[in-house]
């Protein structure tokens, strides 16, 4: 049964996309690695402002797949720093779908938590900058 919500109140989305036929195998289901390069993008969009530039993905600490994702879904990826390290960023990431066929309905569909490092334009880890006073 899939989770039947709807998209959180009072956040805005760092990334919005909708997937597209050749995104998907000959069912209409989409792929988890599509899924999973969407969510790498939109975890990055959070860690690199903290950072000031660049950031590198390390690690990968959980991904869930909760529901399926069909093309024509619209797919909204919500991001929030979770930790900070010296040069580490968490974020976890959530993401929900709105299937629009005779009705709208919002069914999350992953959630993951990601590791970035800020790295310099060596790319070599570089401690994170002091937060604004």
């Amino acid at each position: 049964m899939p989770d039947l919500t709807s998209l959180p109140k009072d956040e805005v989305p760092v990334l919005r996309v909708m997937p597209m036929p050749a995104d998907a195998n000959i069912h209409g289901d989409v792929f988890g690695g599509w899924i999973m390069a969407h969510v790498d993008v939109a975890g990055a969009i959070p860690a690199a402002r903290r950072a000031n530039g660049r950031v590198a993905t390390v690690a990968v600490t959980s991904f869930l797949f909760k529901n399926p994702v069909f093309v024509g879904d619209l797919l909204s990826f919500y991001a929030k720093i979770v930790k900070t390290g010296n040069t580490s960023v968490t974020v976890e990431v959530e993401v929900y779908a709105e299937r629009m066929r005779l009705q709208t309905e919002v069914v999350k569909v992953t959630e993951a938590t990601l590791v970035y490092v800020a790295t310099g334009e060596d790319r070599k880890p570089r401690p994170l900058p002091p937060l604004p006073a």
